[in-house]
């Protein structure tokens, strides 16, 4: 077991909390605010645009595994100073762009920073400096994780007003060169070195026979609740709008999923972790495939739909980022997080264009339908979750009751 590095903690949960708000309002949340103005000055097509950051997020899901393993070896200092350096430059490169590929290719070059800089290389980064102990700061480091929106689509809605998009990208990159990058040199400490396994590989990662149904199956539930939240994120306003909601109504009631997430956030920091991370995750799962259920089929008010799912979605990133340290121990953690981002980015790229050919075709009610069925299929999948963590861990109470022979010589 890694032994958790003495430290105080709130100055790198902090940091990292910082980090992570501007690293995702100049990643995932950029286009949301900056799309429409971008395609009305360049003339290039809104599907272009926002396909550019499907690329970047196919990007990130490929570099992923590799950051993971990289943190795992050498810590996460490092890994996020060098994803500072790629947001930074894509973003450059993204204000500058002349034409639609370079505004493509910056889009490349963000993604590998999000691939190497967002939740899962935060989590990753905690796990490794306070190894079994770092549940308590992952669960604070969601706090933080979920004002991103909230903070950085007004700055981004102020810079696109007095700067105009490009000016807006470049004050982006300035922000992580000048603010980002000092507090994770500054603030996050080195980890400690890994001792060199037998083959000289320290980052070598492996899972029993036993474990890879858990693995299978959590990465399973992670891939199908990535593409149920991406489209439920990127098209609520849409479907809020078909319930006869008009445009202002429906953003106030988007506006309910964010607080919701962080006060059940706040629950799970109160709780103190008094109970295993798959009950955080069942509950999150629950509370989530209810509200998609309840907002099919019409049952309750809307606003009390929306509180249920935020709530849940607020657990689940609790629970995603901390299962995985709780079922196959700190010294994989970083790798096996980094292996479980790739199909959840890979699905967080490719669900809102589904959901966009979805809505036009077949309409918003069977658009709804589909993300209840997710919801019933990720409770499906914590059942099957919660069978073959029982399975996986009979062998070991077999061995831990086996009876000491008798009469014999040690």
């Amino acid at each position: 077991m890694i032994p958790p590095i003495p430290h105080r903690r709130w100055p790198v949960i902090s940091a990292l909390g910082i980090v992570q708000i501007l690293a995702w309002g100049c990643s995932y949340y950029l286009l949301t605010v900056l799309g429409p103005s971008i395609a009305a000055e360049t003339g290039w097509g809104l599907p272009w645009i926002f396909g550019s950051l499907t690329a970047g997020m196919l990007a990130a899901g490929a570099v992923a595994p590799t950051a993971g393993r990289m943190i795992g070896r050498h810590g996460g200092r490092p890994v996020l100073a060098v994803s500072t350096g790629l947001l930074a430059a894509g973003l450059v490169l993204l204000g500058l762009a002349p034409n639609l590929p370079v505004f493509g290719l910056a889009w490349l070059v963000i993604g590998l920073g999000m691939g190497s800089g967002l939740y899962d290389a935060a989590f990753a980064t905690l796990g490794r400096l306070y190894g079994a102990d770092a549940r308590p700061s992952i669960t604070a480091l969601t706090l933080w994780g979920g004002f991103s929106s909230t903070l950085c689509w007004p700055l981004s809605a102020f810079l696109l007003a007095h700067l105009g998009w490009r000016g807006t990208c470049l004050t982006y990159a300035a922000l992580e060169l000048g603010i980002c990058l000092p507090l994770i040199l500054g603030l996050i400490p080195p980890a400690a070195p890994r001792p060199v396994a037998m083959g000289g590989r320290s980052d070598a990662v492996s899972l029993d026979p036993a474990e890879r149904p858990v693995f299978l199956v959590l990465a399973a539930l992670v891939t199908c609740t990535g593409i149920a939240t991406s489209i439920f994120s990127v098209h609520l306003l849409t479907l809020l709008q078909d319930r006869g909601l008009s445009l202002a109504a429906a953003v106030s009631l988007g506006t309910l999923v964010g607080p919701s997430q962080v006060g059940a956030r706040l629950l799970e920091v109160a709780n103190r972790s008094r109970h295993h991370p798959i009950w955080t995750l069942t509950g999150a799962v629950a509370l989530m495939a209810v509200g998609l259920v309840l907002l099919w089929g019409g049952f309750l008010s809307l606003a009390l739909v929306l509180v249920i799912y935020g709530a849940g979605n607020g657990l689940y990133s609790i629970g995603r980022g901390t299962l995985p340290l709780a079922l196959f121990g700190p010294e994989r953690y970083a790798a096996l997080l980094g292996r479980l981002a790739k199909p959840n980015l890979a699905a967080q790229a490719l669900a809102p264009s589904a959901g966009a050919y979805l809505i036009a075709h077949a309409g918003a009610d069977a658009t709804l339908m589909a993300l209840a069925v997710l919801g019933l299929i990720d409770l499906a999948l914590v059942a099957l979750l919660w069978r073959a963590r029982r399975r996986a861990a009979a062998p070991v109470r077999a061995v831990d009751e086996k009876p000491l022979p008798q009469g014999g010589r040690g």
